[in-house]
């Protein structure tokens, strides 16, 4: 008997299993997945309930049943402060997809919640951001902070930030009960008059540069004389400013105001605002601003280079909005600069920043360095240039023609300040065909060699039946790859040299992945993982895997027992995957250590079933279920009482865990510090390339999996590396706390530049700015460290907050990106005397150029 609910008028019956909830919202899922539009509507599901659900839904059918999920709870995800409204729950502002939420559409939602109820409920829209219109999920919609002039009381007002100044002015008047006739808001920025909203051709909040948390003034007009209050907030500064911004001298007084209360600060030292988890971008900022070559190149009337025929560029959006910063930071007398209009720009032509989420500095740099080339790029027919036969050419011939031929369709202050040339050689594993070419690149991402150790527990299966799975823990470095693993369990379980392991992950008595690439770093594989090596002929690597499963009926209860122990899968070959027997063969070749004494080892008629899903066939009354793709077949086999008699399948129970996490491990050593030349020669080290980065050979016609080595060729003025503390996983991102010892002063890479130009130009570096990570990535912070264009002084900028640190103080485990600086004798003289001694002065034509390309007008509007 089944019951139902009421949902758009229909009535859903309950689903008969947990593996059809799965199928349900499977189903629904991916309908909704090739309907995605511009306001459909969301729901946010917390991932430990969603977790627990899948593992309740993907259990066998006929498997000991794990227990239900429970009602849907969404507590961890959803701030736990009560005087939140309980009818709109707010999210955690640190919250990752899929780490910590994941989302569903309607209709899925819809069926989960009928099924399981719970909640809190918790809906979002999708939303077009940019100039692209990328379709998002708006996780977090503006809160704007309302000040009501008439009594300074305060509350929130949260809209999207897609919602019209109209909206705005309707939930705001309806909330204080104001004629709209009669109320106007204002911009308050930094409690601040920035600028009077008006609700005209639909403009919205985004594009009134309105951000997080930031406060709205309402006023009402006096019904006497129709006139509008003039308070800028409380406090006798404010009162003075708001006689002296309506009649008077405003300069002398104002001057004369902020001169008593304020101190002058340092030139080069002001700080930016956070406007929300924007720490990222305030890191990535100041290491540019402090980049002498471009601070005098936007300090300087540029806007003559902006390129407004690159469709790859903003035109030349980004590089004034870049560039009024820049010179807002360079000419202020206030202690932090509010970068509104930056982030607005940004956001537009990047939506992935366009929210308040953390992000990486190293990514914003990327997309910033790209963008700003693109835009102030001299070229504005970009040559085609037919590529040349390079077999038997010098190199440095080959090198000089390929920069040049880069420089013809590519030539901007970024290339000339932050492009240098590597030369890729690749090398066919087959034929050994070597081929190579010379690219241009802009910053180098350095691996961090590890010198720490990791203890892994992996188990051994043999894919020819030859004996039974054994479980080895080796030693490997913590930041190994792939093939650092393999080759230690290889001696470890003394591999054969005409066999090869496979290496898997298993999860849900499932393989999950496997690890074919051989690069992949070991930080994928996280201590709770397990993980299985499959033994197996060289020869099989040609031939189709057979991938078997398990499945224990009800009735073998005893064998397998109340607490869901798993039946680890087992990987074996097939020389003829057409023919069934060809499958008995390999089934009971890889089942055959296990059979007890006594027993034969065919498998007949009512002793192993072979099932899988349709289509299948029928054969000697056994359903022989196949899942071929391509070089593989899946099968899963039934296990009943009597198959439990003739088989010992204990040892494919209780599949370790990579590492035992128990208290009783002792606590790691503290990690050596390790040198940045270390880093750089990981990074040019021979590897092979992944397996879905296969290069085409020439020679033998077929991709493949070649081996690549790195040269540097050239270096450009401003070398920039990009330590990649961060490695992924399935549910999260993790970060190496590694200490790299980097030189400050002298950083001589003479010996790395392979170029025949290297003697001509000095190869020795000078650091000169660091952008920092504390902390988890997606709930750490940026800060950054910058030497100052005008002397020598190292300033920390945390945000708003500067200060001086010492030279000493630099060297840290969150250094995250490195500036360097080509290091000559007048190298900063030029800039020195260029800034020294005299004010940074707004461009007229700039602003001109700035209030054309952006339609903004920029400045006070009182």
């Amino acid at each position: 008997m089944t019951s139902g609910f009421m949902l758009e008028n229909q009535t859903i019956e309950f689903p008969t299993t947990p593996e059809e909830e799965r199928r349900i919202i499977k189903e629904l899922s991916r309908k909704a997945d090739s309907e995605v539009r511009e306001g459909s509507t969301y729901y946010v599901l917390s991932t430990k309930w969603y977790l627990n659900w899948k593992k309740y839904t993907e259990q066998p059918v006929g498997l000991w049943p794990s227990s239900s999920p429970g009602p849907i709870d969404n507590s961890d995800i959803i701030v736990s402060d009560q005087s939140s409204n309980a009818e709109d729950p707010q999210l955690r502002g640190t919250l990752l997809e899929r780490r910590d939420y994941v989302l569903l559409s309607e209709e899925a939602w819809g069926r989960l919640y009928s099924w399981y109820e719970g909640g809190p409920v918790i809906a979002r829209k999708m939303i077009a951001v940019g100039d692209s219109k990328q379709l998002v999920v708006e996780m977090f919609p503006l809160c704007l902070r309302l000040i009501d002039s008439r009594d300074d009381s305060e509350c929130l007002v949260r809209l999207s930030k897609k919602a019209s100044l109209g909206e705005l002015y309707e939930v705001v008047c309806r909330l204080k009960g104001v004629d709209p006739g009669k109320a106007r808001i204002v911009d308050y920025f930094n409690k601040w008059k920035q600028s009077v909203l008006v609700a005209l051709n639909g403009r919205t909040l985004e594009d009134s540069d309105l951000i997080m948390n930031q406060h709205i003034l309402l006023e009402v007009h006096n019904d006497d004389d129709r006139s509008w209050p003039y308070s800028f907030g409380t406090g006798s500064i404010g009162n003075t400013l708001s006689r002296i911004l309506f009649g008077g001298d405003v300069k002398d007084e104002y001057d004369s105001i902020f001169r008593s209360v304020r101190k002058p600060i340092k030139r080069g030292t002001a700080g930016l605002q956070n406007l929300g988890n924007t720490c990222f971008m305030d890191s990535a900022l100041q290491c540019l601003v402090h980049t002498p070559p471009i601070s005098d190149y936007f300090l300087k009337d540029y806007t003559d280079e902006i390129n407004q025929e690159n469709p790859l560029g903003t035109n030349g959006n980004l590089a004034l909005a870049f560039g009024e910063l820049l010179r807002d930071l360079w000419s202020c007398e206030e202690p932090a600069v509010a970068p509104r209009m930056f982030k607005g720009i940004l956001g537009r032509f990047a939506p992935q920043f366009s929210g308040y989420n953390q992000h990486d500095s190293q990514e914003l740099l990327a997309f910033l360095l790209d963008g700003l080339h693109e835009d102030l790029n001299r070229i504005k027919q970009k040559p085609y240039i037919e590529a040349k036969d390079y077999d038997g050419r010098p190199d440095e011939e080959v090198a000089d023609e390929l920069w040049r031929y880069h420089k013809a369709r590519n030539d901007s202050i970024i290339v000339d300040v932050f492009q240098g040339q590597y030369k890729s050689t690749l090398v066919c594993p087959i034929c050994n065909k070597i081929s190579y070419t010379f690219d241009p690149f802009m910053y180098l991402s350095l691996p961090l060699p590890s010198t720490a150790t990791r203890d892994m527990t992996v188990t051994v299966f043999h894919g020819d039946g030859s004996g039974l799975p054994a479980p080895y823990t080796i030693t490997v470095l913590k930041q190994g790859c792939c093939k650092d693993l393999i080759q230690a369990l290889g001696t470890a379980c003394d591999l054969r040299t005409d066999e090869y392991l496979l290496l898997a992950e298993v999860f849900l008595h499932k393989i999950h992945r496997y690890f074919e690439d051989p690069a992949e770093e070991l930080a994928t594989i996280v201590d709770s993982d397990r993980i299985v090596a499959y033994r197996l002929p060289k020869r099989a690597s040609d031939l189709t895997r057979l991938e078997i499963t398990h499945r224990l009926l009800q009735k073998s209860y005893a064998f397998y027992g109340p607490h869901g122990k798993d039946l680890t899968p087992l990987v074996t070959f097939l020389e003829d995957p057409e023919s069934d027997s060809d499958i008995d063969v390999a089934v009971n070749r890889v089942l055959a250590p296990f059979r007890r004494e006594g027993f034969s080892c065919a498998i007949d008629n009512g002793v192993l079933g072979i099932k899988s899903s349709p289509p299948f066939s029928l054969t000697n009354d056994r359903q022989i279920a196949r899942d071929t793709v391509g070089r593989f077949v899946g099968i899963s086999l039934d296990w009943n009482e009597r198959d439990c008699e003739l088989y010992d399948a204990d040892s494919l129970k209780d599949l370790p865990e990579v590492q035992n996490t128990g208290p009783a491990l002792k606590k790691p050593k503290q990690e050596e510090a390790i040198s940045l030349f270390s880093c750089l020669d990981a990074f040019l080290e021979e590897e092979p390339l992944g397996p879905d980065d296969m290069w085409y050979c020439p020679n033998c016609k077929e991709h493949r999996q070649a081996t690549k080595k790195l040269d540097l060729w050239r270096l450009p003025e401003v070398l920039v590396f990009h330590l990649k503390r961060f490695s992924y996983s399935r549910w999260l991102k993790n970060k190496l706390e590694t200490l790299v010892d980097f030189p400050i002063r002298n950083l001589d890479l003479s010996d790395y530049v392979k170029g025949r130009d290297s003697g001509e130009r000095s190869n020795v570096y000078e650091l000169y700015a660091v952008s920092n990570h504390s902390g988890r990535l997606g709930g750490g912070h940026y800060t950054a460290n910058c030497r100052l264009i005008e002397g020598r002084g190292w300033y920390e900028f945390n945000d708003h907050l500067v200060s001086s640190i010492k030279e000493k103080e630099i060297k840290t485990s969150e250094a995250y990106v490195l500036f360097y600086r080509r290091k000559t004798s007048n190298a900063s003289k030029g800039t020195t005397q260029q800034h020294k001694g005299r004010r940074v002065k707004k461009d007229g034509r700039v602003k001109k150029r700035l209030k054309k390309y952006l339609g903004v007008k920029l400045g006070s509007l009182f």
